[in-house]
């Protein structure tokens, strides 16, 4: 059996956060925790992705979600800060750089 060289090799199981990636997503959320901006997270591994899903309040719809997805590290990169309708606020290879969209700007839901 033979892979197309642009087809992702198959994954062992699920997609996972390792602990040099949790540290830079949760500095970001220990500061809007303190801003009061945020209040609760959860981290699910998918066969395909990993999320990190923060919450205004327990029980709401995420605000934000910072996903993992390693088959498209060759292409747009493997972050992507997704934001509370589905839009892709940003993406990249160096999740440092992806996680920078919540630095300097205050978010405020527009009515």
């Amino acid at each position: 059996m033979s892979l197309n060289p642009h087809e992702a090799a198959p994954t062992a199981g699920p997609v996972f956060f390792d602990r040099r990636e949790l540290d830079p997503i949760l500095r970001v959320y220990g500061r809007m925790v303190a801003q009061g901006e945020w209040r609760d997270y959860g981290i699910v591994g998918h066969k395909d992705f990993a999320e990190f899903a923060v919450f205004r309040r327990y029980g709401d719809a995420p605000l934000y979600r910072i996903e993992k997805r390693p088959a498209l590290q060759g292409r747009q990169g493997q972050w992507a800060v997704i934001g509370e309708g589905g839009q892709i606020l940003r993406r990249g290879r160096d999740l440092a750089q992806v996680l920078r969209v919540f630095d300097g700007r205050k978010f405020q839901v527009v009515d």
